[in-house]
C-alpha cells in the first residue's frame, strides 16, 4: 500500500507541474511532459504525436488569452510503476475574442515512464 500512496503522491505532482507549465503558455515548458508518440483528443479533433499536439496546444494558447487552467478530483483506476491511469475534472478561465469565458469538464490521461521520467502518452479532454 505505501508504494500506491508513494505512486499516487509522485504522479500527482507530475500532474501539477504539467498544469503549471501549461499556465506559463509557454509550449517549450509543456513538450518536454508530452511522449514523443502521443495521442491527445480535444473537443476540436485528435492530434498524433509530438508535433501535432504542439501545434494544437499553441493554437489554444493564441485563441485562450490569459487562461488559467486548473486540475482537481483526480483519480487512478491504473497506478503501477511505470504505467498510470488518472481521471479528473478541469476548468479553465480566459480571455476569447475580447470576452471574458470559462469552461469545465473531464479529462483522462494515460501516463508512461520512459527512461525514469514520467510522460504523457495520451489526453483526452471533453465537456
Amino acid at each position: 500500500m505505501t508504494n500506491h500512496v508513494s505512486l499516487a503522491t509522485e504522479l500527482a505532482s507530475f500532474i501539477g507541474k504539467y498544469e503549471r507549465v501549461n499556465n506559463s503558455h509557454d509550449i517549450e515548458q509543456v513538450v518536454p511532459f508530452i511522449a514523443e508518440d502521443a495521442t491527445y483528443w480535444f473537443s476540436d479533433g485528435s492530434h498524433k504525436g509530438i508535433r501535432e499536439i504542439r501545434s494544437a496546444i499553441e493554437k489554444t494558447f493564441t485563441e485562450i488569452l490569459d487562461e488559467v487552467y486548473e486540475v482537481r478530483d483526480l483519480e487512478w483506476p491504473v497506478l503501477t510503476a511505470d504505467v498510470a491511469v488518472c481521471r479528473y475534472r478541469f476548468s479553465w478561465t480566459g480571455i476569447v475574442d475580447g470576452a471574458a469565458r470559462s469552461g469545465q469538464g473531464r479529462g483522462t490521461n494515460v501516463i508512461v515512464r520512459r527512461n525514469g521520467e514520467w510522460k504523457m502518452l495520451h489526453e483526452h479532454l471533453s465537456p
